[in-house]
């Protein structure tokens, strides 16, 4: 029932920006905590950020603390990714997550406890 929609993705140079969006369908999006997922080539998918439903708790991968900010706005039914300082190990396709089973923020890194998954956007951070 769910449909999330990513955009923003692109190519920048290291230490750019972009700002990635995911637009969800429905009327639940505040009932799920929501999270951006990356893989790179020929690696696993791994966790980025991640956001509580009313947007006031967000853990974020170490690699990534510091430089990226995930937010939501639940009025527009869309959670972003501000992406800053890229680095070329930044490049993966970017994929927004959500979940409506996540009650405790710690297990937010979890793939297995989301549900709903956009189609994934391409960053390409060149040097």
């Amino acid at each position: 029932q769910v449909q999330l929609v990513e955009s923003g993705g692109g190519l920048v140079q290291a230490g750019g920006s972009l700002r990635l969006s995911c637009a969800a369908s429905g009327r639940t999006f505040s009932t799920y905590v929501m999270g951006w997922f990356r893989q790179a080539p020929g690696k696993e998918r791994e966790f980025v950020a991640g956001i509580s439903r009313s947007g006031s708790s967000t853990y974020y991968a170490d690699s990534v603390k510091g430089r990226f900010t995930i937010s939501r706005d639940n009025a527009k039914k869309t959670v972003y990714l501000q992406m800053n300082s890229l680095k070329p190990e930044d490049t993966a396709v970017y994929y927004c997550a959500g979940s409506g089973s996540i009650f405790n923020l710690n297990v937010v890194q979890s793939p297995r406890l989301y549900t709903y998954w956009g189609q994934g956007t391409q960053v390409t951070v060149s040097s």
